[in-house]
């Protein structure tokens, strides 16, 4: 059962729920120990359960870190791919993490794109080419209570603007 910070008035389409699925099953995300519980058809919302169990639990029990953190990978630049389409380019930049209190339960992450944030991205690749962007996803208890935090930190950049700074570095790192 969904906690109730999960509650969405968005839909779940048959394309995105294949997605999820599909990405459920990949092994590099399944040896994560997450589970993609939510994608909602616009691209815009997704929602993520963490259990304790064999798999994520490290040596003094609580979820293993490393389970929180590569659960969370994944999501903001495959959710900015899909909503800006190809005219863009999108890399996960970096990420840090904030332990808060151990994960002794299931933990819940939501994962959300707003109308500002896509203005603000669009605002700034217009302007100058490109735009590294900061989301913030934390880990949660059913009670909402956060036992971690992750900041992660996307680079977006028009696809045009991208291939000419990758074609300048590339010609002076061979120009002698």
């Amino acid at each position: 059962m969904k906690p109730a910070f999960f509650q969405t008035t968005r839909q779940e389409s048959t394309k995105s729920w294949f997605f999820r699925l599909g990405l459920n099953w990949y092994p590099m995300y399944f040896g994560t120990g997450g589970n993609i519980l939510f994608w909602s058809s616009d691209w815009r919302e997704v929602h993520v359960r963490l259990r304790r169990n064999i798999w994520t639990y490290n040596y003094v029990g609580t979820i293993f870190g490393g389970s929180m953190f590569s659960a969370t990978d994944p999501f903001y630049m495959v959710m900015l791919l899909r909503i800006l389409g190809d005219q863009y380019v999108v890399w996960d930049k970096s990420a840090n993490i904030r332990f808060r209190k151990p994960g002794r339960q299931t933990l819940y992450a939501r994962f959300e794109i707003t109308d500002d944030q896509l203005a603000v991205i669009r605002q700034e690749v217009a302007a100058n080419g490109q735009i590294d962007y900061t989301f913030t996803v934390r880990w949660l208890d059913k009670n909402g209570v956060v036992h971690a935090e992750l900041e992660r930190l996307c680079y977006i950049a028009d696809k045009t603007h991208y291939e000419q700074r990758k074609n300048d570095r590339q010609q002076s790192r061979f120009k002698r």
